[in-house]
């Protein structure tokens, strides 16, 4: 039986995140949670807690075994866009986009 979790609006572009979202996709959920905290990347906070949550939905399910978890999907879209500008030479102005993203797990039993 299936168990998401999800994240939005999380405050990083969603090329950075997808790069951590492929370490993880396919991997048991324990194997993933190690994986996740030697990373070195800004995403993997966000990734492993996201993780965590979904794990916590499967406890609540009582239907699944928690040990026989596995990540079955990882799916990193792109959400709404920032915009702010920074002054820039004789009176202009420059958009700085700040970029979000709306992770989705989605984990399974084997």
């Amino acid at each position: 039986m299936e168990v998401k979790a999800k994240l939005k609006f999380a405050r990083m572009a969603p090329t950075k995140a997808r790069l951590v979202a492929d370490l993880i996709r396919g991997k048991k959920s324990e194997e993933a949670i190690n994986i996740l905290s030697f990373t070195k990347k800004g995403a993997a906070k966000a990734m492993i807690k996201l993780l965590k949550s979904a794990i916590a939905n499967a406890t609540q399910k009582k239907t699944v075994d928690v040990d026989r978890l596995y990540v079955k999907k990882v799916s990193v879209d792109q959400g709404t866009t920032w915009k702010r500008f920074t002054p820039r030479a004789l009176g202009r102005a420059t958009t700085i986009r700040k970029r979000t993203s709306h992770i989705t797990i989605v984990l399974d039993e084997k």
